[in-house]
């Protein structure tokens, strides 16, 4: 029940609580008088006020009760409405202010101080993470290189040899880490170009086929593209290959022996929509709310087993994002997992602008 409904249900309450007790006296008072044509009169009298008088005032007061409340609420709407709207991305836009200095303005004013200090927190936030993933960079390059070197050298025993090829791939573990923070840190804060350009999907979804077919021999993985329709969508290129690269990656890697990967191109309903069905352990419900944000990486008891870091999902969520379209994930745990994209078709996005 909204406050609007609830102050006018009280107000109806104790109008009519007045009236009924108004009613009570009155009766009271003519009890008191003689029995008779008089006492008949004034009984008519009441009835007649009460029917031409007191309904209409009944009437005509919840009306007005109502409307007054509802003016005196709107802001309370207003400002609801506005609230509902701020997101991380628009922090530094203020919320309306009434400037009359009544209790909602304070309130507006309070909350606007509140996502301006949101807004410098989150700023600082992604300076420290842009400004260290590009000072890891340069350490990172040159130990991969030096670990690169000794790994060949031939005095090295295998037993060295071995370990020197785990600290190359931590590193360059590590070194992935930091360019997926890097993207995102700058994503975040709108340094990243995007090209407009048409892009034939179908073209790029057939090269991450080739390259998906590639990646699933070492697992034995069986690998199919049902259906590649022509979808031509308005974006980067570069982009567009780097969001199939991610998800037909994670469709390899979080997949069982033997099992498969299934991809499908169709254009329905003004938008191109991609589909990547993998077996495998699955996501439980609990963690699909959570599979785009960063370093989550689902089942604890398995990620050790899986090479990646936990930002391929959020990567690609931004991706698609930035291209005006969708990502979900369903997944049954133990059956399947798909991975659904839908992107505005160009024809559409001529229609929209």
């Amino acid at each position: 029940m909204t406050i609007r409904t609830r102050m006018t249900v009280w107000y109806c309450v104790a109008l009519l609580i007045s009236i009924l007790l108004t009613l009570v006296l009155a009766l009271d008072e003519l009890r008191e008088r003689k029995h008779g044509e008089k006492a008949s009169k004034g009984m008519e009298e009441l009835v007649g006020v009460v029917v031409w008088v007191g309904i209409p005032a009944v009437l005509l007061s919840i009306g007005g009760g109502w409307w007054l409340m509802h003016k005196a609420l709107a802001p309370v709407a207003t400002l609801t409405e506005a609230a509902r709207r701020v997101t991380e991305s628009n922090l530094n836009k203020e919320l309306p202010r009434s400037r009359n200095g009544d209790e909602l303005d304070q309130l507006s004013a309070v909350l606007n101080e509140m996502t301006s200090r949101l807004h410098q927190s989150f700023k600082r936030i992604r300076e420290f993470t842009l400004h260290a993933s590009h000072e890891l960079k340069t350490p990172l390059t040159i130990l991969c290189g030096e670990a690169e070197t000794e790994m060949h050298h031939e005095s090295l025993s295998s037993a060295e040899r071995e370990r020197s090829v785990n600290r190359l791939e931590e590193l360059r573990r590590l070194a992935r880490i930091v360019d997926g923070l890097t993207l995102l840190a700058k994503a975040d804060s709108g340094l990243i170009p995007l090209a407009s350009a048409p892009v034939h999907l179908e073209e790029l979804v057939q090269d991450s086929f080739a390259d998906t077919q590639v990646l699933a021999q070492a697992s034995g993985l069986s690998v199919k593209l049902t259906t590649c329709e022509e979808a031509i969508v308005r974006g980067d290129p570069h982009r567009l290959r780097q969001l199939l690269l991610n998800l037909v990656d994670n469709a390899v890697k979080y997949n069982q022996q033997g099992g498969s990967v299934v991809m499908d191109l169709r254009a329905r309903n003004g938008t191109a929509e991609l589909t990547i069905t993998n077996t495998g352990l699955g996501i439980a419900p609990e963690g699909l709310p959570h599979v785009f944000e960063r370093f989550y990486r689902g089942d604890p008891a398995h990620s050790h087993e899986v090479d990646g870091c936990g930002l391929g999902l959020s990567i690609a969520e931004w991706i698609v994002t930035a291209h005006r379209g969708t990502i979900q994930i369903e997944s049954t745990p133990s059956k399947f997992t798909t991975v659904t994209v839908r992107l505005p078709l160009l024809s559409e996005m001529t229609k929209v602008s």
